[in-house]
């Protein structure tokens, strides 16, 4: 069910801001951009701040790796409109579509380095069973993934278990296939702020 919040109840200065965005991008504004204007001191400017640390902050994973990540515990999730946000972002990213496309379809099977799919390994468990335990992390490790890029890769299934859920309890409509091309490329080049 779509909550009313995402289309009303924003200040004067916001409404122009999301005025403009459209005008000028000619996309309507998603509503995982309105949803961190709406009370942005509750919610929204930590949420900026949690998830571009998390996905531009200095790590050994590349921004391509990250936004795999995130459309990859989006796909766990079954979160539709993260799954395309971020696929789309990951396929700009990464500058390989393909890839991304068997990443998400068959982990196991995908053209992915050993590192990167052992974290999305540990990444999807704790998605699904909320838990993943010392081996878990050994087999990680075992892998030859940091600890630091262990903590990195936390840090984006974090924030992407808690924005998938809002965008699923919020009812998150999905852009035109070149609203979410739109969408990546702002990604890329701003970031999360």
């Amino acid at each position: 069910m779509r909550l009313d919040i995402l289309d009303h109840g924003y200040r004067p200065g916001t409404k122009l801001l999301f005025a403009l965005i459209r005008l000028f991008s000619r996309h309507p504004v998603p509503d995982a951009a309105k949803l961190v204007f709406y009370r942005p001191d509750f919610y929204g400017a930590r949420a900026k701040e949690l998830t571009h640390e998390a996905m531009r902050g200095p790590s050994a994973w590349s921004a391509g790796d990250r936004e795999l990540m995130a459309a990859y515990v989006s796909t766990v999730n079954e979160s539709a409109f993260c799954v395309a946000a971020h696929t789309a972002t990951a396929k700009q990213a990464c500058q390989d579509g393909p890839r991304v496309a068997a990443v998400l379809a068959d982990l196991e099977s995908a053209p992915v380095e050993e590192p990167l799919r052992a974290t999305l390994r540990m990444l999807g468990k704790l998605t699904r069973e909320g838990t993943v335990g010392a081996a878990d992390m050994k087999d990680v490790l075992a892998a030859g993934v940091s600890p630091q890029q262990v903590e990195d890769a936390l840090a984006v299934c974090a924030a992407f278990n808690t924005t998938n859920r809002l965008a699923d309890a919020f009812g998150f409509e999905p852009l035109s296939p070149e609203g979410f091309e739109a969408g990546a490329k702002y990604l890329l080049k701003r970031g999360y702020r």
